[in-house]
């Protein structure tokens, strides 16, 4: 070969696609961002630090992911964007580089009854395609394996339009796996009657125990009282067979009630109609408490739980059943699934190896297929979510993670980390928020934000690698190497909780005692009963209070002020110090503007389009009506005060003009439980899952005694916060509070009087206790995966 033509053989001069490495973001101004501008290197594993609130989530999540899922929809035609979700252009200057968004979030799966982690996934699809295969006997299609599916039957004539019209008759059968009697839910309802009535009275005696249902006035009672089906003046054990079948299941009809048109309708219906059928969470307190004890909800008889119909269940691989299959640990299904071979299913049983092993390698080989989806934690659902991504073949993708290490114990963090990487070394961009150092440690990228929280944070305090973070002067370059040591001295239990032969999911008759008037940490690896032992377990009546990070019913005008009862305090001394009624200074009644009703902004629907929020042109967004922002406490107005933060409030109402000591007290707790940057008027919607558990915490903490159960409180929290949580958890304990922690952070392990660890493992791995003492016995035995985790944390 001649030089000339070896020259020809070299590369090209890389072309301009070739240096677009790098996402740009310039003029952030989402939420607290204070005009953010930082480029981050694609194809990397780019972590971002910074205390809670410091504006990590609106610019990884609000500003670079919403805009690259924005610019994908608008690449449908107007047509399909009418059934996706409309989302507004974030407030920013410049983005430039970006590619197609995964956002694999800690949002709770669907509670719907018949999604479970095997509907969530493609796993059930793939095994009930190879049960229609290989399941004998041979019961028809996928389709008769699916517990979503009913059986549909239908006869008759239909008429065939083909030259001469001819009517045939024709007969439809479709086999569905659906339980008949608990419609593929698992579990029916039975209402208890006594609850509803008291049968020894008669309807004109007021009969009715159901909430807000009198005799004398309610509509709904004179209903029943003169319908005609019944005597209201005999009691209703005297009703006879057929009174009875109209008092309770009664088809509706018109009845004329005092001159007016109403419809009657059977007590069952009526209620399940408008009570059962409703949110519980979303009830009123006293209306939920009635619906939880009239309703009980027990195990399906017929399909024993397993939501399929009896010939679903007939057909068998190897002498299982498709609903045996679904209730196997997935570790254990993984390895029945490896043990079958046939050729003519080969390719179906390596796409569903695959995804069984993916359940195995990220953690979650414990749960079952048939295990609901709406009883994940955020975690396990966030890595549920990861499964379908772990196999993909896409490349130059970027996957985007909300502290994907919460709810895994020091020992799986690692597992996390390599498939963090894994996703990484394929060529795509990983953009991860977090808050534990071990995943901190392997960012080829760090990007940090503060300095401090809401209007204190917003702006880039670091970009660089993890040794500049260490060396740099941030709070989280500071508190990188923090170490809690094990306490010298714990505290003495003051009684024992005790908790007898616990059988709860995996727990195996645990038999332990809980200590009183201390602080107790409960740990072990992820799914090996923590959550059994303390939330399923605990006998009733022990005056638990459990304090978990779900979501806060309530619509985006609930606020922080709103939910802790801190709004009253306040609309009473802006009323007393004007001379004027509290409601005024209520956004959702007197004092709401005309304009927004209160909202501040003005929501306009452009449907197929996607609709747009603008500021109230009236209210300028203060939610008030002019004439109450010009009544003023302390020199502010309503509006004023509700945008300060809490530790501005907290001065505010601490002494002077403005001083109010109920406001102050309740202010107080929300600065203890560490939530001083949040403003008072901030949505509840935009709170996360550690901010939501720590305001509730703040409105139990003014309750005297009782027993509180915390679940992974560290959830969302800087490294800088822990030490304030542990300073918290000591002041509940010393006034006179017994606190449960079911936690993975060592720093809270260390700081424990008394640590319960369950495992070895976890599913039927686990379920057993394997130590109980204080952290310097465990650290000393180091015979659990915990105790080998907590010395090398302590350095012993």
């Amino acid at each position: 070969m001649s030089k000339a033509t070896r020259a020809n053989t070299q590369s090209p001069a890389p072309r301009g696609g070739d240096r677009h490495d790098l996402i740009r973001v310039h003029g952030a101004r989402v939420n607290n961002l204070k005009d953010v501008s930082v480029e981050i290197p694609k194809r990397k594993l780019t972590v971002f630090t910074g205390v809670s609130g410091s504006g990590k989530s609106s610019l990884v999540f609000d500003t670079i992911a919403a805009e690259s899922q924005r610019l994908i929809n608008e690449t449908y035609s107007a047509f399909v964007q009418g059934f996706m979700p409309t989302l507004a252009r974030p407030e920013v200057d410049v983005l430039e580089g970006l590619t197609t968004a995964i956002v694999v979030d800690q949002q709770r799966m669907g509670a719907d009854p018949r999604s479970t982690v095997g509907t969530a996934t493609d796993a059930n699809a793939m095994l009930r395609i190879l049960f229609s295969r290989l399941g004998t006997p041979h019961i028809g299609p996928p389709g008769a394996y699916a517990f979503n599916v009913p059986s549909v039957r239908a006869s008759g004539a239909i008429t065939v339009e083909r030259g001469a019209k001819k009517t045939v008759k024709a007969t439809f059968h479709r086999t569905g796996g659906m339980c008949v009697r608990c419609e593929g839910r698992g579990s029916v309802t039975d209402i208890d009657l006594t609850q509803l009535y008291d049968d020894s009275k008669s309807l004109a005696e007021g009969a009715f125990t159901i909430p807000g249902w009198k005799s004398d006035s309610q509509w709904t009672v004179q209903v029943y009282a003169q319908s005609g089906f019944v005597d209201p003046d005999k009691p209703i054990s005297r009703y006879t067979k057929k009174e009875m079948r109209d008092f309770l299941y009664g088809e509706p009809v018109k009845v004329k009630v005092n001159g007016v048109n109403l419809t009657y309708e059977g007590l069952i219906p009526k209620l399940q109609k408008s009570m059962l059928s409703k949110d519980k969470e979303a009830m009123q307190p006293h209306i939920r408490a009635f619906v939880e004890r009239a309703v009980t909800f027990t195990t399906c008889p017929e399909c024993d739980g397993t939501r399929l119909s009896e010939e679903a269940r007939s057909s068998k691989i190897k002498r299982i059943s498709i609903a045996d299959a679904c209730a196997m640990q997935i570790s254990d299904l993984a390895a029945w699934v490896r043990g079958l071979d046939d050729p003519s299913v080969a390719p179906l049983l390596d796409a569903l190896r695959q995804t069984l092993d993916s359940f195995v390698e990220i953690g979650l080989g414990y749960l079952s297929l048939d295990r609901s989806s709406g009883t994940l934690s955020g975690g396990e659902a966030q890595r549920v979510k990861m499964i379908r991504h772990l196999g993909s073949s896409l490349t130059d993708v970027t996957y985007v993670f909300d502290e994907p290490t919460i709810g895994l114990h020091p020992h799986d963090i690692q597992r996390m980390n390599g498939l963090l990487l894994r996703l990484r070394d394929k060529g795509n961009t990983v953009l991860v928020v977090e808050h534990k150092p071990e995943t901190i440690a392997i960012a080829d990228h760090v990007v940090d934000l503060g300095p401090g929280a809401g209007t204190g944070g917003g702006t880039v305090c670091f970009e660089g690698t993890v040794e500049g973070l260490r060396a740099g002067g941030t709070i989280t370059g500071r508190h990188f190497g923090d170490r809690a040591a094990v306490k010298d001295t714990v505290r003495e239990p003051t009684g024992t909780l005790e908790i007898r032969g616990a059988t709860a999911n995996n727990l195996r008759e645990v038999d332990v005692d809980v200590p009183l008037g201390v602080l107790t940490v409960v740990t072990g690896v992820a799914g090996s009963g923590k959550s059994s032992l303390v939330h399923g377990s605990i006998p009733p009546g022990a005056g638990v209070v459990s304090i978990d990070q779900g979501a806060i019913r309530g619509s985006r005008r609930s606020n922080p002020a709103t939910y802790t009862g801190l709004l009253d305090p306040i609309r009473k001394a802006f009323a007393k110090a004007n001379d004027v009624k509290p409601a005024l200074f209520s956004a959702n009644s007197e004092g709401a503007c005309p304009g927004c009703n209160g909202a501040g902004v003005v929501y306009t629907d452009l449907a197929m389009m996607a609709g747009v929020a603008t500021t109230c042109e009236e209210c300028e967004g203060k939610r008030f009506q002019a004439a109450v922002l010009e009544y003023r406490l302390g020199g502010r107005d309503i509006s004023e005060v509700l945008a300060m933060s809490v530790t501005e409030a907290e001065e505010f109402f601490g002494a002077g003009e403005a001083g109010t000591p109920a406001a102050h007290r309740i202010l107080g707790r929300l600065a203890d439980v560490g939530l001083g940057y949040l403003s008072l008027g901030q949505p509840l919607t935009t709170l996360s899952g550690g901010e939501r558990q720590r305001l509730k915490l703040a409105t139990h903490m003014a309750e005297k005694g009782g027993v509180y159960v915390l679940d992974e409180p560290t959830a969302g929290l800087h490294l800088a916060d822990v030490e304030q949580l542990l300073h918290l958890l000591d002041r509940l304990v010393d006034s006179g509070k017994s606190v449960i922690v079911v936690e993975h952070h060592q720093a809270v392990m260390a700081h424990a009087d008394w640590i319960i660890d369950l495992g070895p493992g976890a599913g039927h791995d686990g379920g057993r206790v394997v130590f109980e003492g204080t952290p310097a016995d465990l650290v000393t035995a180091r015979a659990t995966l915990t105790g080998e985790h907590l010395a090398a944390y302590v350095g012993a």
